[in-house]
């Protein structure tokens, strides 16, 4: 079983992320990015009309769903994906912020009694949600199952399994000592060529530019693009707080790259919640 405190401190660091992403989040324009009128040292209300309503400390959709899931598996001993999907559906139908592709598509499918109940959706936003599943898995095997059964259950593509796998293997690396980019290095062998080319494309652009970097790969929602940031911000940074902020500062699916990379970056064994400035830690959710 993995240290319980550790994998909660891994998810409250993952949704602040998220929180912390609000505020430009889903913002391509370039001069709009430049002139914004937020503290981007602070938690911000969005200026996306994406997120009207939502208000500094609260999570963009992408956030909620990952919330959803940390709440579901509290108390559990496994994950259960039907009922999982059952709670999740309820918290749906009920929910007044944005509804993705992928879940319109899952909503369908469920729906019609379509089995498995997946989208064909290739956004990278699932692998930021994967941390809660070490809540309910005793094993490595275990939580590698978990992760591709929750990522199935909502984004049933090849691409999103495979990316759930790397970046799944990589936390569980990390958390056992191993140092990010040496990780990165010696897993992208295991994989197909499309992912050797993300990896190898996100190393060599560490020493690059972050804003040129990730418009560089693409800002958008996609694996293709999202990937190649995570793995920048991930090879590039030692301080979280200057990630998320340059992060943030390049637009688009900032929240989806903020997930993920803390994520992996918080696992490593010297980093702490002190890593996060206390006026972040001000989200509208508790991790007990």
């Amino acid at each position: 079983m993995f240290d319980q405190r550790i994998v909660k401190e891994l998810v409250l660091s993952s949704l602040v992320a998220d929180s912390y992403s609000l505020g430009a989040h889903w913002i391509y324009d370039e001069k709009q990015l430049e002139q914004i009128d937020f503290d981007w040292n602070e938690l911000n209300a969005p200026k996306a009309i994406w997120h009207k309503g939502k208000v500094a400390g609260d999570f963009t959709h992408i956030g909620d769903q990952a919330f959803w899931l940390y709440q579901y598996l509290q108390n559990k001993e496994s994950f259960d994906v039907l009922e999982y999907i059952e709670f999740w559906k309820n918290k749906m139908d009920i929910y007044n912020g944005y509804i993705d592709g992928a879940t319109r598509e899952t909503l369908e499918n469920i729906n019609d009694e379509k089995t498995p109940t997946g989208s064909s959706s290739t956004d990278l936003s699932v692998i930021g949600r994967i941390a809660p599943l070490l809540l309910v898995s005793k094993t490595k095997e275990e939580f590698l199952s978990n992760v591709e059964t929750l990522v199935s259950s909502t984004h049933n593509s090849k691409e999103a399994i495979v990316a759930s796998r790397f970046f799944a293997i990589l936390l569980l690396e990390v958390l056992e000592g191993k140092v990010i980019e040496e990780a990165i290095l010696e897993l992208k062998d295991k994989f197909d060529t499309k992912i050797q080319s993300f990896i190898y494309s996100g190393v060599a652009s560490k020493t690059d530019d972050t804003f040129e970097a990730i418009r560089g790969f693409g800002p958008a929602c996609d694996i293709s693009g999202g990937f190649e940031g995570v793995i920048h911000l991930l090879c590039k940074y030692d301080n979280l707080k200057d990630m998320l902020v340059c992060n943030a500062r390049a637009g688009g699916d900032s929240s989806s790259r903020a997930m993920v990379s803390t994520m992996i970056f918080m696992a490593q064994p010297d980093k702490s919640l002190n890593q996060i400035p206390s006026s972040w830690l001000n989200i509208k959710a508790t991790i007990a």
